[in-house]
């Protein structure tokens, strides 16, 4: 019958698994602990570059095999109220191929990146609302079947406004369908203040890409947007600045 395992035997193979687990920890640890640095650092660099609240996912290759700043990619969501001067705008986007630098003309590069943007009928009232004359809008209805988007204005409604927003040569563009008032046309100044500002919320293109497709559905105008090779401009030298870690 073979011999039991000798005692010394059996106690070195405890000491090297206690060993491998304590390694794998500490390996874990420092892996959670560079990560978190690096996600403060890219969440700083797209706020800058987006001047939004955005949270940043990072790719599933570890950061510790990510020496030199190359990471495949990074996942951002909009988190704050609004996106520029969109209230209520979601926008959730994915960048590839990024080269992070620290130099005076560059934060770093991305090789491409898509983004879908979710603007809801609420966040485009209260857009509108918020600049001159919009406070006298008071609802947003959206129109799948046509693709618009009728303002009713004045108590009980007593006008409307609709608009046609379409994609054009990699620009949203913004047609008044029809405007009036009790038959008869609406106020110039409130017509183009609308249309102004729903063009102006939709050109918050990020990271130099631009929209491919649009759709309006009951509730909200939906945007998709595609990009190419990009480089981020420096950041704001006199703003605090996270450590970035092994990047």
């Amino acid at each position: 019958m073979p011999s039991a395992p000798r005692p010394k035997r059996r106690k070195a193979l405890v000491i090297s698994l206690i060993v491998v687990a304590a390694l794998v920890v500490s390996l874990v640890g420092v892996e959670l602990f560079f990560r978190n640095r690096a996600t403060s650092c890219m969440e700083s660099q797209f706020r800058s570059e987006l001047g939004s609240d955005v949270s940043v996912g990072l790719s599933w290759k570890p950061v510790l095999l990510q020496m030199g700043g190359s990471i495949p990619y990074v996942t951002i969501d909009s988190t704050g109220p609004s996106f520029g001067p969109a209230q209520g705008m979601e926008v959730h986007a994915r960048a590839n191929d990024i080269q992070v630098t620290d130099s005076p003309d560059s934060s770093g590069t991305i090789g491409s990146s898509t983004a879908d943007v979710t603007w809801s009928t609420e966040g485009i009232l209260a857009t509108v609302q918020s600049q001159p004359l919009g406070s006298l809008v008071d609802s947003v209805t959206a129109d799948p079947s046509t693709g618009t988007l009728m303002f009713m204005v004045g108590p009980a409604g007593i006008a409307d406004l609709t608009v046609r927003p379409t994609v054009q040569d990699g620009q949203v563009q913004v047609e008044t369908v029809g405007a009036a008032i009790l038959g008869f046309g609406l106020p110039t100044a409130l017509v183009d203040g609308i249309v102004q500002t729903l063009t102006d919320s939709l050109q918050q293109y990020p990271l130099g890409m631009e929209p491919t497709t649009l759709a309006v559905t009951d509730d909200a105008v939906d945007l998709h947007l595609e990009g190419g090779q990009y480089v981020m401009p420096p950041q704001d030298p006199n703003a605090p600045q996270p450590e970035c870690g092994i990047l």
